[in-house]
């Protein structure tokens, strides 16, 4: 019988990357979008092995109703990868109450929100693997990004002592940290800052979303259950440990 692995962000960019490769690797996946026609797209992208489900990550309710119905037609999900997220980058002084706490929550406090909804599995199974997506601005930080930065830091800290704490289940937790990775949403600021964001990076190109899912699909296999509490940065050298 497969594993159940949860993706959340799913309709698109290293979500739905992580979504497919997981997929491929034999893992009944369950995807998350914000809309009805995102997770539609996800379940037609995944075909017989996946489905995708309608979840915003910021709504408590949301967040409970999406488990209680998952609950009925799926077996508990052993491998958990948070990759929903935003951003609304502005100058600290010129930000708006509004925008921190909107990337507060959807990038932070959901990844609390989700993961103790699948704790409970996960532990009876004695199995479990929980990736979370930082950045590597959590390290570097960012100039208009304290909201991101902070909220990506936040996830690094919670993931290492959410490893500690399931450490003896057999469950492992690790971040994973992008650098400047190619996507629907990225491409614009790439096609107007790309020599001078290339200049920043030692490996001289852009990441893409597979070699991001690749590194996730590693973390969620059983060849990596002795690496639990990291963060594992992807970013063509721009920052090392």
């Amino acid at each position: 019988m497969s594993r159940v692995a949860l993706v959340t962000g799913a309709s698109r960019g290293i979500g739905y990357a992580v979504a497919k490769t997981l997929v491929s690797a034999g893992m009944e996946v369950l995807g998350t979008a914000t809309s009805e026609e995102g997770a539609g797209a996800i379940s037609e992208a995944l075909g017989g092995a996946g489905k995708g489900y309608v979840l915003n990550v910021q709504e408590k309710s949301s967040v409970v109703d999406f488990f209680e119905t998952i609950a009925e037609y799926h077996s508990p999900p052993l491998i958990l990868v948070n990759n929903a997220g935003i951003t609304r980058d502005s100058l600290a002084i010129r930000m708006k109450d509004d925008d921190w706490e909107e990337v507060i929550q959807t990038n932070l406090s959901s990844i609390y929100r989700v993961t103790k909804n699948c704790l409970r599995g996960m532990m009876k199974a004695r199995w479990g693997r929980i990736i979370n997506v930082s950045s590597v601005v959590s390290r570097i930080g960012n100039a208009g990004q304290t909201n991101y930065a902070a909220s990506k830091a936040g996830i690094e800290a919670y993931s290492r002592s959410l490893a500690l704490e399931l450490a003896s289940r057999g469950i492992t937790v690790n971040s994973v940290a992008p650098g400047f990775i190619e996507t629907d949403l990225t491409q614009d600021i790439v096609e107007k800052q790309s020599e001078t964001m290339l200049s920043r990076v030692p490996l001289g190109r852009f990441g893409n979303v597979q070699e991001v899912a690749a590194l996730v699909d590693f973390l969620a296999s059983d060849k990596a259950g002795y690496i639990t509490g990291e963060t594992v940065h992807i970013n063509g050298g721009m920052y090392m440990n």
